[in-house]
């Protein structure tokens, strides 16, 4: 069974929308290059052939010893003699960038942070570190985040919001004045707070940012949930005795999710800025991540180095750039009227 018309014409709305419609793509292909990002950016060769046989470092450990070495700790691919081992009984395929996030250029000449070179497209950070390959890291980070935290928000603000619209009462109103207290509190101060007292972490930022995500789904699928708790079809499973949480499920929830898919992209923007908020204070991912937080902070430590600065922004300013519109196309899609309108045009 394929999907169902209504599903096929929003479908084409969103389609229509050229610059929701571009966004999407583009966003789809840096999403693609970042979770490729050890097969595009990394200090092991991706296949080497030796001694007739082919080793992949990338995704398995190989000893020195593997290669002819004297070592059973694994090679340091970026050694000289290691390279002089692979070429004696054989060759290797290498990254278009052979630079993980955390490999340090000791070839560099001159002190760091470096300028753009042929070896390093953008330059070096104060480290050493070369920045093509800590933003592409990054971005995959922060996409990480945002995309794990979106549906987990999602879900905790659709229960919420379902749960007070529907039943509503003394519930929603308690629930209400609880959820204008919380988001009355100053958000980013709470989060240093936080980061200051927790050890930072991804999973510990993740749960943390989670407090704060959930509540802004909950007015929306609210309101839907109010409206839709007075249709003909709910009232009558009402009167049939149906229980209320299957009639949530059944028949109120696929009205709210029309609301709640709409906001989704705008909550992945969210954690992005969050995240590099905290990495550009200090106070998220620990020390020698790749953060594009922590690239804009070293840019604002090493003004005589504008390329880092300028990538992590630039890297930002896109991403921030596509998703604003992608969710833009995604609400006028799910909007009927403005697709009723675009098809009467």
């Amino acid at each position: 069974m394929g999907p169902s018309p209504l599903l096929r014409n929003r479908w084409r709305a969103f389609r229509a929308n050229g610059r929701a419609w571009f966004s999407l793509r583009a966003f789809a292909v840096i999403a693609a290059l970042a979770a490729a990002a050890p097969l595009i950016a990394n200090d092991k060769p991706l296949i080497i052939w030796h001694d007739g046989a082919a080793l992949f470092p990338v995704v398995r450990f190989y000893p020195e010893t593997a290669l002819g070495g004297e070592f059973a700790t694994e090679a340091d691919y970026k050694d000289p003699y290691v390279r002089g081992l692979i070429a004696a009984k054989g060759w290797a395929i290498w990254p278009p960038v052979p630079y993980a996030w955390d490999t340090v250029n000791y070839a560099v000449t001159g002190p760091v942070p470096s300028p753009p070179s042929a070896d390093n497209w953008l330059g070096t950070d104060d480290q050493g570190r070369d920045v093509v390959a800590r933003a592409l890291y990054g971005t995959r980070l922060s996409l990480a985040f945002g995309l794990l935290l979106a549906p987990a928000a999602a879900a905790l603000g659709i229960l919420a919001g379902l749960m007070q619209g529907y039943y509503g009462g003394a519930a929603d109103l308690l629930a209400q004045r609880a959820l204008e207290v919380w988001g009355s509190l100053p958000r980013l101060l709470i989060l240093i707070l936080f980061s200051a007292l927790f050890t930072p972490g991804f999973w510990t930022l993740l749960l943390i940012l989670l407090l704060f995500s959930w509540p802004s789904l909950v007015d929306v699928v609210r309101a839907e949930s109010l409206r839709a708790r007075n249709f003909a079809y709910v009232l009558s499973a009402r009167a049939l005795g149906v229980a209320g949480p299957v009639i949530m499920l059944r028949h109120v929830l696929p009205n709210a999710l029309v609301a709640a898919v709409s906001f989704m992209p705008f909550i992945v923007t969210d954690a992005v800025v969050a995240l590099a908020s905290l990495d550009f204070l200090g106070l998220g991912l620990p020390p020698g991540s790749p953060s594009l937080g922590e690239l804009l902070a070293q840019g604002k430590n090493n003004l005589h180095a504008p390329w880092l600065g300028l990538t992590a922004f630039c890297t930002l300013a896109v991403l921030l750039t596509l998703l604003a519109f992608i969710g833009e196309g995604v609400r006028d899609a799910l909007d009927p009227r403005c697709t009723q309108g675009r098809a009467q045009s």
